[in-house]
C-alpha cells in the first residue's frame, strides 16, 4: 500500500534524521519546479502501475479533496504487503501505532498525539464496533489484502457521520462496478517468524484470493475476497521487572517508611518465553446493481475470525518487598543487606524465598462481521439515500495460570526455603545483579503444582492457580437518510441535508476462579507436575520447572469460583442511542481572485447513554470469595451541536492552501462509562468512601483549527506543510469527589458518620490544548534527473506539544511519577521509504519511529492500565518480480521481510533503564508468489 491523502467513497536499524530528510525534499522540489517550468504536461502524461500507480492514485485523492486527509491505495490488486491495515496505515504523517504485546504488531493507531479512543473507525463509511472493552477498532483483525484503500480524515465535514476528535478512520472495499473487467487474483505467502532469536523460530502461511466481475451488461457487479492467516509463532522472550524497591524495616505508617529506609533493593522479575499458534480468516462481499444511471444499490458483507492461544512459560522470582507486608503471605521474608553503597543494597539476602515456575495458557477467540446495505436514487434535481447496517464484535478469552514451586509454609519452617543472595546490585535494573539461589528451581522431585505464596489470601483461600474467561459482546445497528441537490447561483454549490441513527450495546463479562489441587481446606497441597521438565529462562537463565497445563482443568485442577468487587466491576452493559442530524453546503465560489471550494454545515447530535452494573458493598462478608452483590442503572441525555468548515484555495502552479475550523467530539470509553459502585466504611473513621464508573459523563470535546498548503507537480509528486491546533475543553480522568451513598447503604451496612463520602470515578475534567506540525512529501527521483528513473522517496515528519499535564492518580496505572503526559502522545513520529520500480523490478525499504508515549494495556487483572511504551523504530523491506509479458504475464514473485532490526516492545514504569516489560519478537520473513489474471 503507498501513502497519500484520499478521498471518502538482530541487524542494525536504518537510521534518518529530520534534517537529512529536509535537504532531501528541497533538492527535490526545487529540481521539480524547474522541470515543470520547461514540459508543464509531461508528468500528467505518463502511464504507470504498481508503486507508483498506488502513489498516484492516492495523490490524486488528496488533491481532491474538500477535507484535510491522508490515505492509503492498493499498489495492485490483491498485492498488499502488510499483516493488517494498521501496519500501513501507522506509516500516514502524523499517525502512530501501539504494538499488540502479544504478536509484536500493530494494532492501536493514535493520531496527532491523542491515544486509540479519540479516533473513530467505519467500514465503507459505517461505524464499526470492536472486541476489546472499549470504543477503538483493533485493525489487525482486518487484512489488508482484503481492502481497497483507507481514508484517513483529520478534519470532518457536517456529512461525516461518526467522526472523531483527533480522526475518522475510514476503510474501503472494492467496488465491481468500478472494474472495467474480470479480475481474479491469488496470492500464496510462507512466512518465517521469530529469526534472529536465541529461541526456536516459527512459520506460517498467508493465503488471499479475491474474484471481481461484472454481469448483465455491466448492470450487476459482485467482489468477493477471502484471506486466510495461520502461524505458528516463534518463540518470543519476554522479561518483565517487578522494580527497585526501597526496603522499609518495618511496618509502614500511611503508606510510609517510619523510620530509615535499608537501602533498595532489586523487587523480583520474570523471565518468560512465550510461544503459541493463530489463525486469522476474512471474507469480503460486494454485491452491486446499477441498472441504470438514476439508481445504485451495494450490499456489504465482511466477515473475520480470529483465534490465537499461547504459552507462557518461565520463572517468577519474587525478591525484595517495598514493606514487611508486602511479602509472600506464606514466607515471612527479611531482606539483610551485606554492602551498602550510596544508599544500594549492591549486595544482600532475602529469606523465606519460594521461586514460581509459571505456565499459563491465554487464548483469544475473536468474531466480527458487518453488514450494510446502501440505496442511492436519483430523482430530478434531489438524489436520496438510504444506507442500513449492522455489526457485531464477539470476543470470547479464557486464562489459565499455574504456579509451581515448593510446598510447605515458610514462616512456620523458615528454613524449609532457604535465602537467595545477590551481588553486583546497581540500584537501576534488576538484571544488573547476579542471584544465587538455595535450591534447584528445576528439580521436577521437589517442584511441585501448588499455592507456591498464597496470593489467593492466605491460607485460608488456596490458589494453585487461577482461571478466568473475559468476554464481550458489541452490538450496532444504524440506518441513514440523506438527500442531495445542486445550487444554483452564490457561493453554494450543492446541499446534502441528513439523518443518523444508531443504537449500540456493550456487554463485558468476567467469570473467575482459584484453582485447587486438592481440598480446599488444605493451602499446601501439593502434585507432581505432569510431564515437567527442567528449562531455563533466556534472558537470566533462570531455571523452572515447564509443562503445558492446556486441558488440566478437571484432570488435575478443580475451580472454586470467585467473585469479589473487584470482578464485579469488570462486569457491565453499557448502551448508546445517537441520533444525528446535518446539514452540508458545498463551496464553489472566488474570492480576491483565488478559486475556493469546500463546505460549510453543521450537526445537530442527541445522545442517550446508560449503563447497568453490580454494586458492592465492601463491609459485607463474602463467604468463600463469593459476594452478595446490587444492581446499579444510570444514564444521561445530551446535545451537542457541531458546525464545520473547510476551505481548499487554488493558488496556482499546483500550490493549494486548506483552511478548516470545527467543533469536535470524542465520547467517552465505555470502560469508564460503566455504573459498577463499590464501596466501604472505615472500620476507625467510619467515613464512607468508594470507586466505580461515571454513566453520565459527557464527551471530550475539542474546537479545531486547521492550515495546510500543499504543492503538486501533477499526478506524481507532492510536499505538504501542515500544523493544528485543538483546544480541548474537557478532559476524563478519575478524581475522589463528594458523593451520596444513602441508596447502597442496607440495614447490614456498618453506619457511617454520613452517607455523604468520597467517590473516585472518572469526570469532565478542566481541558487544555495541543499542537502540532506535520511535514509531508512523495518524489519520484526522475523529476531531479532522468538518471533516477523508478528511485523514489516518501518522507513524514511530525512533532505533537501538549500543554496538558494529567495527575498519574487520575488512571488505572501502576505508573510512580505523579503527572503524565496526554496518554497516546509521542512528541515525535516520523517515517520514511525508499523505493525502486522500473523494468517489472519492485523493492521498497522503509521504517516507522515514534518516541516514548503513555500507552493503554491490559493488566493481569484484566483492566485496562496506562504504562510507559518506549520509543520504538520499526523497518520492513520488500523486492518482488512482476512478468509483464508471454505465458507467465501476470506472475509476481516476491520476498519481504518485517521488524528487519528486531526492535524490541518494551514497557516501564519508572525508569528506562528497568522495564516491566521486555519482548523480543525476531524478524519475520515472507516469500511468496501472485497471479493475477
Amino acid at each position: 500500500m503507498t501513502m497519500s491523502q484520499d478521498k471518502r467513497g538482530g541487524a542494525a536499524s536504518f537510521r534518518i534524521s529530520p534534517v537529512a530528510v529536509g535537504c532531501t525534499l528541497l533538492i527535490a522540489a526545487t529540481g521539480a519546479m524547474a522541470q515543470q517550468a520547461a514540459a508543464p504536461q509531461a508528468l500528467e502524461t505518463v502511464v504507470v502501475t504498481g508503486i507508483r500507480k498506488g502513489i498516484e492514485d492516492a495523490i490524486s485523492v488528496k488533491r481532491n479533496s474538500d477535507s484535510i486527509v491522508e490515505a492509503i491505495s492498493a499498489e495492485d490488486i490483491g498485492k498488499l504487503p502488510d499483516t493488517s491495515i494498521a501496519e500501513s496505515i501507522a506509516r500516514l504523517p502524523g499517525v502512530a501505532a501501539q504494538r499488540n504485546a502479544a504478536t509484536g504488531r500493530a494494532s492501536g493507531i493514535s493520531v496527532r498525539g491523542f491515544a486509540p479512543d479519540f479516533a473513530t473507525s467505519l467500514l465503507n463509511g459505517r461505524e464499526q464496533v470492536s472486541t476489546g472493552d472499549s470504543r477503538y477498532v483493533e485493525y489487525d483483525q482486518y487484512p489488508s489484502e482484503l481492502m481497497s484503500g483507507v481514508t484517513l480524515y483529520k478534519t470532518p465535514d457536517a456529512g461525516l457521520v461518526g467522526q472523531g476528535l483527533s480522526a475518522t478512520i475510514n476503510m474501503e472495499t472494492r467496488r465491481p462496478l468500478n472494474f472495467s473487467e474480470r479480475v481474479v487474483a491469488i496470492n500464496y505467502r510462507d512466512e518465517k517468524l521469530g529469526k534472529g532469536l536465541s529461541t526456536p523460530a516459527g512459520n506460517g502461511t498467508r493465503v488471499n484470493l479475491a474474484y471481481i466481475d461484472q454481469f448483465a451488461d455491466r448492470t450487476i457487479g459482485v467482489a468477493l475476497g477471502f484471506a486466510r492467516l495461520k502461524e505458528t509463532l516463534g518463540t518470543q522472550q519476554n522479561f518483565g521487572s517487578w522494580g527497585v524497591n526501597n526496603v522499609c524495616p518495618v511496618s509502614n505508617v500511611g503508606g510510609n517508611c517510619p523510620v530509615a529506609t535499608l537501602g533498595k533493593a532489586p523487587g523480583g522479575f520474570n523471565d518468560l518465553i512465550d510461544s503459541g499458534t493463530q489463525q486469522r480468516d476474512a471474507f469480503m462481499g460486494t454485491l452491486q446493481y446499477k441498472p441504470n444511471k438514476n439508481f445504485n444499490s451495494t450490499l456489504d458483507v465482511f466477515y473475520t475470525k480470529y483465534d490465537d492461544k499461547r504459552l507462557e512459560q518461565g520463572a517468577q522470582i519474587p525478591l525484595a518487598p517495598a514493606f514487611p507486608e508486602w511479602g509472600q503471605n506464606y514466607g515471612g521474608t527479611t531482606v539483610t543487606p551485606t554492602t551498602v553503597t550510596g544508599g544500594v543494597i549492591t549486595a544482600g539476602s532475602l529469606n523465606g524465598f519460594k521461586a514460581v515456575s509459571r505456565n499459563d495458557v491465554d487464548a483469544n477467540h475473536d468474531k466480527v462481521h458487518s453488514i450494510g446495505w446502501n440505496n442511492q436514487l436519483v430523482m430530478g434535481d434531489w438524489t436520496g439515500v438510504l444506507d442500513l447496517a449492522t455489526s457485531e464484535a464477539k470476543r470470547n478469552a479464557p486464562h489459565l495460570e499455574t504456579t509451581a514451586g515448593l510446598t510447605g509454609n515458610c514462616k512456620a519452617n523458615p528454613a524449609l526455603c532457604g535465602s537467595v543472595s545477590w551481588t553486583g546490585f546497581d540500584g537501576n535494573s534488576v538484571q544488573s545483579a547476579k542471584y544465587t539461589f538455595p535450591y534447584a528451581l528445576d528439580d521436577v522431585n521437589k517442584i511441585k503444582l501448588t499455592d507456591v505464596e498464597g496470593w489467593g489470601g492466605g491460607p485460608g483461600l488456596p490458589q494453585a492457580g487461577y482461571s478466568k474467561v473475559a468476554g464481550t459482546d458489541d452490538k450496532l445497528n444504524a440506518f441513514r437518510l440523506s438527500a442531495k441537490r445542486s445550487l444554483d447561483g452564490g457561493i453554494f454549490s450543492d446541499m446534502d441535508l441528513g439523518f443518523n441513527y444508531s443504537d449500540r450495546k456493550k456487554t463485558r463479562t468476567y467469570v473467575e476462579g482459584r484453582l485447587l489441587v486438592a481440598a480446599a481446606s488444605d493451602p499446601f497441597a501439593g502434585v507432581t507436575v505432569p510431564g515437567g521438565t527442567a528449562a531455563v529462562g533466556p534472558q537470566t537463565g533462570t531455571p523452572y520447572v515447564a509443562w503445558n497445563p492446556d486441558g488440566s482443568i478437571g484432570s488435575i485442577y478443580t475451580i472454586a469460583s470467585k467473585l469479589v468487587p473487584d470482578i464485579a466491576n469488570k462486569n457491565w452493559v453499557v448502551t448508546e442511542k445517537v441520533a444525528t442530524a446535518y446539514a452540508k453546503f458545498g463551496i464553489d465560489t472566488t474570492l480576491g481572485g483565488i478559486p475556493v471550494r469546500g463546505n460549510a454545515g453543521a450537526q445537530l447530535v442527541n445522545t442517550d447513554q446508560s449503563s447497568t452494573a453490580f454494586s458492592a458493598d465492601r463491609t459485607a462478608a463474602c463467604p468463600g470469595d463469593v459476594c452478595a452483590l446490587g444492581t446499579n442503572t444510570l444514564g444521561k441525555k445530551y446535545y451537542d451541536f457541531l458546525p464545520s468548515l473547510n476551505l481548499v484555495g487554488d493558488l496556482g502552479n499546483g500550490n493549494t492552501l486548506r483552511f478548516a475550523l470545527a467543533r469536535q467530539l470524542a465520547r467517552p470509553t465505555l470502560d469508564d462509562m460503566r455504573a459498577s459502585l463499590d464501596f466501604n466504611v472505615d472500620g476507625t473513621s467510619h467515613v464512607i468512601s468508594g470507586n466505580g464508573g461515571n454513566p453520565e459523563l459527557k464527551p471530550f470535546r475539542a474546537t479545531a483549527l486547521d492550515l495546510s498548503y500543499e504543492k503538486y507537480w501533477g499526478k506524481q509528486a507532492y510536499v505538504s506543510v501542515a500544523g493544528f491546533y485543538k483546544k480541548l475543553s474537557t478532559y476524563i480522568l478519575r478524581v475522589p469527589q463528594a458523593y451520596d451513598f444513602t441508596p447502597y447503604i442496607t440495614a447490614n451496612t456498618p453506619t457511617p458518620l454520613t452517607p455523604i463520602g468520597l467517590r473516585t470515578a472518572p469526570v469532565n475534567g478542566d481541558g487544555g490544548n495541543i499542537s502540532g506540525m506535520e511535514l509531508a512529501a512523495s518524489v519520484p527521483l526522475n523529476i531531479v534527473t532522468s538518471w533516477l528513473d523508478g528511485f523514489g522517496v516518501q518522507a513524514n515528519y511530525s512533532r505533537t506539544h501538549s500543554s496538558l499535564s494529567l495527575p498519574s492518580s487520575g488512571f488505572n496505572s501502576g505508573l510512580t511519577t505523579p503527572s503524565i503526559s496526554m496518554p497516546g502522545l509521542s512528541k515525535e513520529t516520523r517515517g520514511w521509504a525508499l523505493y525502486f520500480e522500473k523494468w517489472g523490478f519492485e523493492a521498497r525499504v522503509g521504517q516507522r519511529y515514534r518516541t516514548d508515549f503513555v500507552g493503554s494495556i491490559s493488566d493481569q487483572y484484566g483492566d485496562s492500565q496506562l504504562i510507559y511504551i518506549k520509543a520504538e523504530r520499526v523497518t520492513d523491506a520488500q523486492m518482488s518480480y512482476n512478468f509483464q509479458e508471454g505465458w507467465l504475464k501476470g506472475l509476481t514473485l516476491l520476498l519481504q521481510a518485517n521488524n528487519v532490526n528486531n526492535e524490541p516492545y518494551t514497557e516501564y514504569k519508572q525508569s528506562r533503564l528497568d522495564p516491566s516489560t521486555n519482548r523480543k519478537y525476531g524478524k519475520t520473513y515472507l516469500m511468496g508468489v501472485n497471479y493475477k489474471f
